[in-house]
């Protein structure tokens, strides 16, 4: 068995609409979170519609003229978390603006440094979660994920989940009720496919995770932003580079 209890996970959702409105990515998100919980895992869920968080690729837009920006704030969990999924409905084939928004605001901050001099999210996981009415699960899951390997976020095997209905008008995941017919169990509950690879996705995040963990991240060996700044293992003048 595994130890997962020195863990934090935060997942965002990037549903476009604010709290209370219901969220079907955040009913998907629970089924990985109750998972990760019953694992003993500190998880916090945000929906990323709550933040007055604008535009930019800037850590702290207030800086360039903006009223407010709640992002850096919101930063703090995410720096503080082992693993961070994203989840998020599919538009017109996309991901939501908002998932957009949210790696913009992540790449404001790729190129920080931890302690060793990597880049800030060295050693941290992530993975991405999908709902909606048309195609798209693969091709949101496909720039999500390689969004976050390129900040620095390392990518286990399975990383996406998701589930889509019939295309075109319909029940969402997890509606009781649509057209005035009762649903029973609630859409996608039953997909034994969405169960399966969000199961895996889940627990592939946490043994990535706490392999990292348990190891300190990755060695600060060839790929320290520190060392190649001070020139302290490269020179590239010398031909033995060339």
């Amino acid at each position: 068995m595994k130890d997962f209890s020195d863990l934090k996970a935060l997942y965002i959702n990037c549903t476009l609409k604010k709290s209370p409105t219901k969220s079907h990515t955040r009913t998907l998100l629970d089924v990985s979170v109750n998972i990760m919980k019953a694992e003993g895992v500190d998880v916090e869920v945000v929906r990323f519609a709550d933040y007055d968080i604008p535009v930019g690729v800037q850590p702290d837009m207030t800086q360039e003229g903006e009223d407010k920006d709640d992002w850096p704030d919101l930063y703090k969990k995410v720096e503080a978390a082992d693993i961070l999924v994203i989840g998020t409905p599919i538009w017109l084939g996309e991901r939501s603006s908002m998932a957009t928004k949210l790696i913009e605001r992540l790449y404001a901050m790729s190129g920080y440094q931890n302690d060793q001099g990597q880049y800030v999210y060295y050693g941290k996981a992530g993975g991405c979660l999908i709902t909606g009415n048309e195609d798209g699960v693969k091709h949101c899951a496909m720039g999500i994920l390689y969004a976050l390997q390129h900040l620095g976020y390392s990518i286990p095997p399975q990383a996406d989940a998701g589930w889509i209905g019939e295309v075109g008008p319909g029940p969402s995941y997890g509606d009781t009720e649509w057209d005035g017919e009762k649903i029973d169990p609630p859409a996608g509950y039953d997909s034994d496919f969405t169960n399966r690879n969000t199961t895996f996705m889940t627990y592939n995040l946490l043994h990535l995770a706490k392999m990292l963990k348990d190891r300190g991240g990755y060695p600060a060996y060839g790929n320290s932003r520190k060392e190649w700044d001070d020139g302290s293992r490269w020179n590239f003048e010398n031909p033995e580079y060339r």
